[in-house]
């Protein structure tokens, strides 16, 4: 048994397709990897990535999961550059976010896709392979739409669909029809284990949490500086709990924050402060206590519609 920064790898316990493709794609430039919830997406690319590594190339890992992510805190899209000559650096600091401000894809495709996007592109600047670990929406029009998307902007070389039975037929059949990149499918390793709805969001609880580390501050906000534009006359207090993406003058995403709204001032608790010049609005609540995410229709919220 062997730990990395890219966590604990059972030799004996790989299934050999999966080894042995891992190890053909590590050359490539873009692998994406495509599956539903507990298929193996991440234990794949963290397989991809230590192939890659091994052979010298430098990799960018893209987590597009935003709602029970690996790098960085769930809402974001994270990207994590992962050198050669620093084997054991951990997988889940974030060298770069993108705020998608949801936990789930629903009228959330054209940020989730942008944020992958962009951190994709920003990985083939500084690293020889970009991995692209997607969400597990994977069917119906969401599903659909969001992979099609993806492959559009993201340009991946190889897409790896993970499956426990036959799902993803109709994203395969549908990806082989449109894009000319080669799609592979693999069965589930048999040792891949499942994780029930009450453990995932405890994992998210804590993601946030740590996402709010300690030293925090507290900065008064104008209603100026949002993204989308806060509307005259709207009534601060509606947006107190709200996560917020602070954002520097460059379109990134320094890290996350929430809004606290009392006695007539709009503040904001983060930890990422520091050359902030923007904040965009989240489309979820955060409890201050527990962490927990519920969801939030912004139209309602700013609009009343």
């Amino acid at each position: 048994m062997q730990t990395t920064g890219l966590g604990t790898i059972h030799p004996m316990a790989a299934d050999p397709t999966h080894e042995t493709l891992a190890g053909e794609l590590a050359d490539l430039r873009t692998v994406m990897l495509i599956g539903a919830m507990d298929t193996g997406k991440t234990t794949f690319a963290r397989r991809l990535a230590q192939a890659a590594l091994a052979g010298g190339r430098r990799v960018a890992f893209v987590d597009a999961d935003i709602g029970n992510s690996t790098v960085g805190p769930p809402t974001c899209v994270g990207l994590r550059l992962l050198d050669p000559a620093e084997p054991d650096a951990a997988l889940e600091r974030a060298d770069a976010l993108h705020f998608v401000g949801a936990v789930t894809p629903d009228r959330h495709i054209l940020q989730q896709v942008i944020a992958t996007a962009a951190l994709a592109e920003r990985g083939r600047e500084a690293a020889d392979l970009v991995v692209i670990d997607t969400s597990a929406s994977v069917s119906g029009v969401i599903g659909e739409t969001l992979k099609y998307h993806k492959m559009e902007l993201c340009r991946p070389d190889r897409v790896v669909a993970l499956q426990r039975g036959s799902e993803l037929e109709p994203l395969v059949g549908m990806l082989r029809r449109f894009f000319s990149a080669e799609v592979t499918v693999l069965t589930t390793e048999p040792g891949i284990a499942t994780v029930g709805p009450v453990e995932r969001s405890a994992q998210r609880t804590a993601k946030l949490k740590e996402a709010f580390a300690e030293p925090l501050e507290r900065w008064r906000v104008r209603p100026t500086v949002f993204a989308p534009t806060l509307p005259a006359g709207l009534d601060l207090g509606r947006l107190d709990g709200m996560l917020v993406g602070i954002q520097d003058g460059d379109g990134h995403c320094l890290g996350l924050g929430r809004l606290e709204y009392d006695d007539g001032i709009l503040r904001v608790l983060t930890n990422a402060g520091e050359g902030m010049q923007g904040l965009r609005l989240g489309s979820v609540r955060i409890d201050p206590d527990g962490f927990e995410c519920r969801p939030v229709n912004l139209r309602e919220l700013i609009f009343g519609v």
